[in-house]
């Protein structure tokens, strides 16, 4: 079965064809885990052979790491046939190896110190830096990333952050989109409420909002998603098992936002699984499947560290869920009453 796709377009510029099963890369570099440049290769073009189209990158993925590894799985296909989008909003600066980004985090990387720069040049450069990294004549997509309080450390220091990028990257990313140099502009962030605050700020395309609109988590729902239906702007969901918790079940050492899952989030998860369960549902099933059903949304990229967890993915894209399902998970207050599920 060939994966579905949905059409975006904002502006007269020809607009972009997403398959709704798109490829998250910061797993491919080396998150939590080390993994070949050959077991990489392998996952994308298994990938590549089930049809998917969208991939989403950034400099801070590994470093460097993941653009990289992109750049060997890109060469020599087409360019005409995927959607590509990469960050900006940090630059990466050599750096000795006790001082790297990501200590225990990120493994097997290059010795790379994140500094961030919002500014119109550190956007112009950040791009620059991926083409090179890319080894890509374009870029469809440019997300500014991680304006948010969960990496800032503080609504104070996150709100100083997005008044950095708005009084002058944000010009870079208009400029960039009004050359045509990339088709879309947007933001890659982990809190809606940000999402929501750039948006309200500026004219963006394409959101791609992590974890924050999940069979989990549908607060998004309260503002944010409704401005964007009135304006046509896009979404992009990634980390659709909020790190993994939706994936695993609520077994000792999930992950929910990539920390230990606390005790709440996991009896939550398990009340949810008893549900998928009564239905014959996976949850993983269910849990790429739920945040399609927005009219707003676009693509879902969830990672794929190994073979197994793509072939996951890929059957979770091509499940069909009873509407029964939805139903049950509303009335158990698993679900809010205005998510769409039809």
């Amino acid at each position: 079965m060939a994966l579905k796709t949905r059409e975006w377009q904002r502006l007269p510029n020809g607009g972009l064809s997403f398959t709704e099963l798109g490829f998250g890369t910061a797993p491919l570099g080396n998150l939590y885990r080390a993994i070949r440049d050959e077991e990489a290769q392998a996952i994308l073009e298994t990938a590549w052979e089930a049809g998917v189209r969208y991939y989403d990158t950034a400099p801070l993925y590994g470093l460097g790491l993941s653009e990289t590894r992109l750049n060997r799985f890109l060469r020599g296909k087409n360019r005409d046939d995927y959607v590509l989008s990469t960050k900006a909003g940090r630059l990466m600066r050599v750096c000795g190896a006790d001082e790297r980004t990501g200590i225990g985090k990120w493994f097997e990387v290059p010795n790379r110190r994140e500094v961030y720069d919002y500014s119109y040049d550190g956007i112009m450069r950040s791009l620059e830096f991926s083409f090179e990294r890319l080894g890509v004549d374009r870029v469809d997509i440019l997300y500014v990333h991680d304006l948010c309080v969960f990496t800032h450390g503080s609504k104070e220091a996150s709100d100083a952050r997005i008044d950095e990028f708005m009084g002058s990257g944000y010009d870079a990313m208009i400029s960039l989109r009004d050359q045509s140099v990339v088709k879309a502009i947007g933001g890659g962030i982990n809190e809606w409420e940000v999402c929501q605050t750039l948006a309200e700020r500026g004219d963006f395309d394409l959101f791609l909002l992590a974890g924050r609109y999940s069979l989990l988590e549908q607060e998004a729902l309260e503002s944010f998603l409704p401005l964007c239906s009135s304006r046509g702007i896009g979404i992009v969901i990634g980390g659709p098992y909020n790190s993994g918790v939706l994936a695993s079940g609520p077994t000792p050492g999930a992950f929910y936002n990539y920390d230990p899952a606390p005790p709440e989030i996991l009896e939550r998860v398990g009340r949810i699984e008893a549900v998928c369960r009564s239905h014959d549902v996976s949850m993983i099933d269910a849990a790429f499947q739920f945040p399609l059903m927005h009219p707003s949304v676009v693509s879902v990229i969830p990672g794929g560290q190994s073979l197994g967890q793509m072939e996951s993915n890929l059957r979770a894209a091509q499940a069909s869920i009873p509407p029964a399902l939805w139903a049950d998970l509303r009335d158990q207050g698993l679900l809010r009453a205005d998510a769409p599920t039809e």
